[in-house]
């Protein structure tokens, strides 16, 4: 499974709101994602990560496009 790595950029890291917009987008996707192996499109399970600002996760996908998008999400600052 294709993978990427990026840096999370919310000030508040993956959090309640960025983690929620990242479920969101995820479960709009029709592919599945997973950001550290865990179901991207599940807000409470992107919180058990516990990745703050600055950390590095890995997010990926089958689906190319998938996981651009969640991908670009995860370095945006979504609590701005």
């Amino acid at each position: 499974m294709p993978t990427k790595s990026v840096v999370v950029g919310s000030a508040v890291g993956l959090h309640a709101r960025p983690a929620a917009i990242i479920a969101e987008a995820a479960g709009g996707l029709g592919a599945p994602v997973a950001i550290n192996g865990v179901d991207a499109s599940s807000s409470l399970m992107i919180m058990t990560l516990g990745a703050g600002h600055g950390a590095t996760v890995e997010v990926s996908s089958d689906d190319q496009a998938a996981l651009d998008t969640i991908a670009a999400l995860v370095e945006q600052d979504l609590d701005a």
